[in-house]
């Protein structure tokens, strides 16, 4: 692909402008001193005839005398002065006579001079450029009063300094050159770039910000060729029309009935698969696991919005979810091929199990997913960590994952859904096998720009891996157009900016934005009515919470949920607000994560450490104002606290999309609370009634908390109304649904797959 750099265009033509002048002035420099360098010879020609003549009466009176060599040296002073060399007299026979000794080197090419002189019987001038110093030679024949030849007179100058004139004229004619030529390319780049470059960059901005931002702004004006102006604006208008062609023809695939259920999702997804394919999911996280407490295995549901989002969605359409299989008690609740169904007791769907050594999980997934992926993914000023062993871990892992959807798939083909940064590779290896199947790619973190996915010693296989899929799905429109921007800059595929598709070797992969969610409450089968009150009440009475205002947390431990950042809110909030001391308190509730990962340990340490720092300062008697509460906590408790809590804090310093959000205006049946919702979360797109704040504005954090526990009833009512017709509208099955229609749409003869290429395996 070929690319003109930023800036290149008043440079080229200050170059060519440059150079055109400069070899102008040079060959007009060098035509002058030339001219110069013959006005110098004449001038020296001039001289030398002049002296000739006036040598020439005595040199001839002494020819004829009968010792002529004495009466030569008696009559002429033969040796020459300054630039003149001397003079030679030869015989009529073209024998020497007598000579400066000056000329005694140059003896050969005088006598030549002096014999054409005597041969011809005229003047003869001759330059003589093959000795040091050069010469210049005036040869002028002599006669006596009747014409009869006597001898020839020769007079010699030296014109070495003619030379050295000339070149000191030309190297004065090349500094002025280096001048004029350096105003020019000053007067002409900076002329070029007020006329050019700086209206046509504001253009490419322009273009750029209509790509990626859908701006409303008219063209820049001034632009150097009026037709430009006329032309960018019917490109906008074509562009935006394009857009929202898309956009509508996305949203009329579902159907504008308000809310989606499990049993319209089921319905529509055999329309999407047909009656012979099933659905299979892949991620790294099990919606299901066996842990072992006190010797005794017990089924837990992990933490993470992958499993929050997906499970909801297989129970609805059925089929096949693939996972790792990281509960020690795993393996004795599955087949001998890692299968079981799920959920206990109300089998819907069947859960296949992958195994791995510590060592693969440590490489593959705690290495380069969690030390690499994660953090280059999140702008959290978190350092990446690549290495070459993680790599191979994590190319083994994803075939692994591949290789089992091959297995199960069978021959009637298969929708299949990867999940994941993790699974970043399993696209393209399962088209390279086989490309009857459909399938799709959701990244459920954040795609942050090119410069950053740069950082990835990888990053061309992990995009080559990517776009194997038939769909890559992303939760905002912004990620979408990271991704299409890091994929331009990177691998050399044809793009298709209005359409918001990648064709890499003859394979397709549509790029849309789904912003995900979440299914409702009463769906998971929590407590409702006063059974729910009664289960709240002793939630406040085993963490001494009676009595108390509350705003509540939930999270896995990671370092990009700014739980420190919250913490340190609520300590200033309390130092702002000495009122509400004693009847205030903050609920974390924090699900232990990757904690064989040494930065994760450390967060867990310095968030216990930091909680308990604040709850020394803050806490009178009985009353403390942080509780960080460590564990898996299941659906019932964190719905409960949901309910109990006035205020829910979500401070994500980055997150692709933060169900937690979401989760607690759907727990809101009774239309109240409030939402403190961090900027950096993808969830403050979608709820703007939220109050958005920037977590690491710590003042503006306390005071949003501030408002929080001060607003009126009615606002908070109207802002969680609104809220939850958002929620309820676009849940998780209308997500799925979408997805589907989407994947759906895009089958049709397999072209040539790109396959992952890897330099280290």
């Amino acid at each position: 692909m070929i690319r003109l750099r930023r800036g290149s265009t008043p440079l080229r033509l200050s170059t060519v402008v440059a150079t055109v002048i400069g070899l102008t002035i040079a060959l007009l420099a060098w035509q002058q001193s030339e001219r110069e360098r013959q006005f110098d010879l004449q001038e020296i020609a001039r001289r030398a005839r002049a002296l000739a003549f006036q040598a020439a009466f005595p040199v001839r009176e002494a020819l004829k005398a009968p010792d002529p060599v004495a009466e030569v040296l008696r009559r002429q002073r033969l040796e020459g002065h300054g630039r003149l060399l001397g003079y030679a007299v030869y015989r009529v026979d073209g024998t020497p006579l007598a000579q400066g000794t000056a000329l005694t080197d140059a003896g050969g090419t005088v006598k030549a001079i002096a014999g054409r002189a005597l041969h011809y019987r005229q003047e003869v001038l001759a330059i003589d450029r093959d000795r040091e110093p050069p010469l210049h030679l005036l040869a002028v024949p002599l006669r006596d009063q009747d014409g009869a030849p006597l001898g020839a007179l020769v007079v010699v100058h030296d014109i070495e300094f003619i030379d050295k004139r000339a070149r000191a004229r030309l190297g004065q004619f090349a500094l002025w050159i280096l001048v004029v030529l350096a105003l020019v390319f000053g007067v002409v780049s900076g002329g070029a770039w007020l006329a050019y470059e700086r209206p046509l960059r504001r253009l490419a901005d322009w273009m750029r910000r209509l790509r990626l931002e859908n701006v409303q702004d008219a063209p820049p004006r001034g632009l150097p060729i009026a037709l430009l102006e006329s032309e960018s604006s019917r490109l906008a208008a074509s562009y935006r029309a394009a857009r929202a062609f898309g956009r509508t023809r996305s949203r009329h695939r579902v159907r504008q009935d308000r809310v989606w259920s499990r049993e319209r999702l089921r319905s529509h997804a055999i329309d999407c698969l047909g009656e012979q394919q099933q659905l299979i999911v892949l991620s790294n996280r099990e919606p299901y696991m066996h842990q072992l407490e006190d010797g005794e295995a017990r089924m837990i549901i992990p933490a993470g919005g992958v499993v929050t989002a997906l499970d909801p969605v297989l129970r609805a359409c059925g089929g096949l979810w693939v996972a790792h299989g990281a509960g020690d008690a795993d393996r004795d609740h599955a087949d001998a091929h890692g299968r079981l169904t799920v959920p206990p007791g109300d089998a819907r769907y069947t859960l296949r199990r992958i195994w791995m050594t510590r060592e693969e999980e440590q490489g593959y997934y705690e290495g380069f997913s969690n030390e690499g992926l994660w953090p280059m993914c999140h702008l959290t000023h978190e350092r990446p960590i690549f290495r070459a062993a993680d790599w191979e871990h994590y190319v083994r892992i994803n075939q692994r994952f591949a290789d089992a959807v091959v297995e199960e798939s069978g021959d009637t083909g298969a929708v299949v859904l990867v999940q994941d940064y993790q699974l970043a590779l399993v696209p393209a290896m399962l088209k390279a096998v086989r490309p009857d199947l459909c399938v799709g790619l959701f990244w459920h973190i954040p795609w942050s720009n090119p410069e950053a996915f740069r950082i990835c010693p990888y990053r061309m296989e992990i995009l080559q891996g990517m776009l194997g899929a038939d769909l890559v799905g992303f939760h905002l429109q912004q990620y979408c157009n990271n991704f299409l921007d890091t994929v331009d800059r990177m691998l050399e595929a044809r793009l298709d900016w209005d359409h918001f598709a990648v064709d890499l070797r003859g394979h397709t992969s549509q790029v849309r934005p789904f912003p995900i969610s979440v299914q409702s409450w009463k769906e998971r089968k929590v407590p409702q009515g006063q059974e729910l009150a009664d289960h709240i009440a002793k939630l406040r009475h085993a963490h001494g919470l009676e009595g108390v205002r509350l705003a509540v947390g939930v999270d896995r431990i990671d370092y990009t949920k700014g739980m420190a950042e919250r913490m340190r809110a609520v300590a200033r909030f309390l130092e702002k607000h000495p009122q509400h001391r004693g009847t205030f308190s903050f609920v974390q509730l924090g699900a232990p994560s990757r904690t064989h990962i040494p930065r994760y340990r450390e967060y867990i340490n310095e968030i216990e450490t930091l909680a308990d720092d604040i709850n020394r300062e803050y806490q009178t008697g009985t009353w403390q104002p942080i509780h960080f509460l460590v564990a898996h906590h299941d659906a019932t408790a964190v719905h409960s606290f949901m309910r109990m809590a006035e205020i829910c804090v979500v401070s994500s310093l980055h997150d692709g999309m933060n169900l937690v959000a979401k989760e607690f205006v759907a727990a809101r049946e009774d239309n109240d609370g409030v939402l403190i919702l961090s900027e950096f979360a993808g969830a403050a797109r979608e709820l703007p009634e939220a109050l958005i704040i920037n977590p690491y504005d710590v003042e503006q954090f306390a005071d949003a908390l501030a408002t929080a526990m001060d607003m009126e009833p009615a606002e908070r009512r109207a802002r969680m109304e609104r809220m939850r017709r958002s929620v309820d509208e676009n849940n998780i099955y209308r997500w799925a649904a979408a997805f589907l229609t989407e994947l759906a749409a895009t089958r049709g003869p397999p072209g040539t797959i790109p396959v992952v290429e890897s330099a280290s395996l």
